[in-house]
């Protein structure tokens, strides 16, 4: 029951799509706050950070890219996910939010049911614990505390890329195909393109090599990816 009480901020600058947004979200139990541009989004995160933010790409002041990158470039507010909206459908555009680091993309126009399923997904993820600390080679990942570090050195992953290196450190050497990391890590009950799981390894990869280290994930040509 969690889930009831989490705190959703809306940024959304048409009044309409706000309106339907917040009345389908509070009908789910969850408190919405709301803000109209991407400036007004920055002052409410700093003063209380929600447990989500589903944010529009297109405003006034400022940008959903910049506000989503400026959610994620600071350790504060980094692990919060984010779901981004835009009437963008181009895969160049996808690809660009989700390297930005949004956890989420949707296309305009969007099913509100749908919507509504991917916020209760990444909710779900945020609030799940987990006990086992994981280790590979110089590699250890805490699910409880939500961290990892390299060589003792922290790493900043954001959420997406956490579950990721989660799911391919709990069976070392297993390849998985992209089809089984949409299901284990986004979930069963919506729909994200195969892409997504490209993009969020690369981002994953240059995060673990970011000091120098070699690369411990491998693309197995048709296949996909294993941990050593």
């Amino acid at each position: 029951m969690a889930a009831l009480q989490a705190q959703v901020l809306l940024v959304e600058d048409e009044p309409a799509q706000r309106e339907v947004l917040v009345y389908n979200l509070e009908a789910e139990g969850y408190a919405v706050r709301c803000a109209a541009n991407g400036e007004a989004a920055m002052q409410m995160i700093a003063e209380a950070a929600p447990d989500l933010v589903i944010l529009d790409w297109m405003m006034p002041l400022m940008s959903g890219i910049e506000v989503c990158r400026q959610i994620k470039s600071d350790p504060e507010t980094r692990r919060i996910p984010v779901i981004m909206l835009s009437a963008r459908s181009e895969e160049v555009d996808t690809v660009r939010g989700l390297e930005t680091g949004a956890d989420d993309y949707v296309v305009k126009p969007y099913s509100v049911n749908e919507l509504i399923a991917r916020v209760r997904t990444q909710l779900r993820r945020v609030s799940a614990v987990a006990v086992a600390v994981l280790n590979y080679e110089d590699i250890t990942l805490d699910p409880e505390s939500h961290r990892a570090s390299r060589g003792g050195e922290m790493l900043k992953l954001g959420p997406t890329e956490f579950r990721l290196l989660s799911r391919l450190m709990e069976r070392p050497g297993r390849v998985f195909s992209r089809d089984q990391l949409l299901d284990l890590v986004w979930g069963r009950d919506i729909y994200v393109d195969e892409r997504t799981v490209d993009v969020h390894i690369g981002r994953l990869r240059k995060i673990l090599t970011r000091s120098g280290g070699s690369d411990p994930i491998r693309t197995v040509r048709g296949a996909g990816y294993a941990l050593g």
